[in-house]
């Protein structure tokens, strides 16, 4: 492939199936990672020289957008954005340092990111962006308010921006997850059950079906696929 790319978020289940799959495909690679630096040498140990830097950078804070930013130190052909955190509980019990928190990394931060990355994109008349969305952020949940309304306006961001940088040759697209087995969803085995029994695949989701899928949109195959928002929910909606 020989092209960089840029994963926000590269640590986490989702964002680190993602790297392994693009870096198995030729993609050079730009990680990014808040904690978990462990998770980032064991894709840097599995993918050798695809891997071509790793950030750690914080972007709940202005000061963290602006470190990773500082330290991106090649070309960004595409970016993807991976990270996120979830929160369950009553809207009204809500803290105020959730709500700062939620709306810094999953709306603040893509959009400093996506903000300074376009000028040279826009230059080279060529770019890729993609949002790791929700399922939530289309439809809602119930005890999960605050995090379909950031996931909302991810999805709102993609069509609106598509919109706007399409003429300019870059294409603006998200993957919208429904049940995904990860950490972010620590079900009890009963709960995962019942869950599972409404997906008409009758399986929770991988993040391989997550990596495959934004594999596809980072393909030539999908060049004509423009602020979309691809669920991949095992029809589950």
């Amino acid at each position: 492939m020989g092209k960089n790319v840029l994963i926000i978020g590269a640590s986490g289940d989702i964002g680190k199936q993602v790297a392994y799959q693009l870096g198995q495909e030729g993609y050079f690679l730009i990680l990014h990672y808040h904690n978990n630096n462990n998770a980032v040498g064991e894709l840097q140990d599995k993918l050798g020289n695809q891997v071509i830097g790793t950030i750690k950078a914080d972007l709940s804070h202005v000061d963290g957008i602006e470190t990773l930013l500082s330290n991106i130190l090649y070309p960004i052909d595409s970016v993807i954005f991976a990270s996120g955190i979830a929160y369950y509980g009553l809207f009204q019990d809500t803290p105020e340092a959730i709500f700062d928190e939620m709306i810094a990394i999953h709306v603040k931060a893509p959009f400093s990111i996506v903000k300074a990355l376009l000028p040279a994109m826009i230059s080279r008349k060529a770019g890729k962006i993609i949002l790791i969305s929700s399922i939530w952020g289309e439809i809602g949940a119930s005890f999960e308010v605050l995090y379909s309304a950031v996931k909302g306006a991810q999805n709102s961001f993609v069509k609106a921006l598509a919109k706007e940088v399409g003429p300019s040759g870059i294409t603006v697209n998200a993957v919208s997850p429904g049940f995904i087995d990860t950490k972010m969803n620590p079900l009890s085995d009963d709960d995962k059950a019942a869950l599972v029994n409404d997906i008409p695949l009758n399986r929770a989701g991988t993040t391989q079906d997550v990596a495959d899928a934004v594999s596809f949109l980072l393909s030539d195959k999908a060049s004509y696929i423009h602020g979309e928002i691809l669920k991949v929910t095992g029809g589950w909606d």
